[in-house]
């Protein structure tokens, strides 16, 4: 009787190596590319926040979930880019426009709010700021959190600003936050509402008098080329909102999600480290390419902006102002 050994480890060989072709032959785990975009330049440090984001949550969903940028506002300005990502265009945005997400997250630009970056972050982290952020759900945005768009200032073509008296009469560039509108107009100044991109032409034709910029923006859009006088208040601290379509990420896998999250703060820690000394340097350069940069007294200012806190009172609820008032104070 013949041995049927060799036949069989045969057939084992050949089973073998038709699996090993069938293995090449199935396609690739599917893999998700994420559109990210945002208006500021591409080398700000929210574009490199950006980028981090992308590498790490790319490792922490083991190449399942990569993300493509568009800085530069390539997708739009901020206002069209939140409207973008509810809508599902988008996939995530980061910008300082909020009224498509939730009105009431503009609570955290109030005028004066914040005594500095620490106590801004303090509150973010805190649970009143995380009630805040918890907010734009039921209108089709998931919060990644936000990143510091920083403390904005007053700057000027021909003049420096000192007291609220010089501001009487000057067109300042906004952007769309009706906070910021409604604080301009108290303080004497007339907003102007302007796209991001066109502000450089607007300065440089002179349609507007002046920006009241955060100051690595002012840098990085070189608007320092025209106008020679800032005037160190901070005003009003404004933030990069982060969020992402909410039906994008619920279609995500549960790792997946906890990778995007896990992404998200990761890069908030290491953007928050980086800012002084970003800003130290921006300043130097400023100095060193002959702006006139002034710290002024923000008290005058401060007694001009209550109107703001009772309008805004009135809209979203005395109570719920009143209550992120106090938290921003640390109390």
């Amino acid at each position: 009787m013949s041995n049927p050994k060799p036949f069989s480890l045969r057939a084992a060989a050949l089973a073998a190596s038709f699996g090993a072709v069938l293995a090449l032959l199935q396609p690739a785990a599917a893999e998700t590319t994420l559109k990210l975009a945002h208006a500021s330049s591409a080398g700000s440090l929210i574009n490199k926040a950006a980028e981090m984001f992308a590498e790490k949550l790319k490792a922490e969903s083991g190449g399942s979930l990569t993300v493509r940028i568009y800085p530069d506002a390539q997708l739009g300005d901020e206002g069209p880019i939140a409207d973008g990502v509810g809508a599902g265009s988008i996939d995530i945005g980061l910008g300082g426009v909020a009224d498509a997400i939730d009105p009431k997250l503009n609570v955290v630009t109030l005028p004066f709010l914040f005594a500095d970056a620490k106590a801004a972050h303090a509150f973010l982290d805190g649970p009143v700021g995380r009630q805040v952020f918890a907010t734009g759900g039921d209108n089709g945005f998931h919060m990644l959190g936000a990143l510091d768009s920083g403390f904005r200032q007053f700057a000027t073509i021909d003049k420096q600003i000192v007291v609220p008296e010089d501001m009487a009469g000057v067109k300042l560039r906004t952007p769309p936050n009706p906070v910021i509108l409604a604080t301009m107009k108290a303080l004497g100044a007339l907003p102007q509402s302007i796209p991001f991109s066109e502000v450089y032409t607007a300065l440089q034709s002179h349609v507007v008098d002046g920006v009241e910029p955060e100051l690595r923006d002012f840098y990085d859009q070189k608007w320092y080329e025209i106008v020679k006088h800032v005037s160190l208040s901070n005003y009003i601290w404004t933030p990069n909102y982060w969020f992402m379509n909410k039906a994008r990420y619920d279609g995500l896998t549960e790792a997946e999600r906890a990778a995007v999250d896990k992404a998200a703060a990761e890069t908030t820690t290491w953007y928050r480290a980086e800012l002084g000394g970003v800003y130290d340097g921006v300043i130097a350069e400023l100095k060193g390419k002959g702006i006139e940069i002034e710290a002024i007294d923000p008290a005058p200012f401060r007694a001009k902006v209550d109107p703001v806190y009772a309008q805004f009172g009135q809209e979203w609820g005395a109570d719920f102002v009143a209550n992120v008032r106090k938290a921003a104070a640390g109390q």
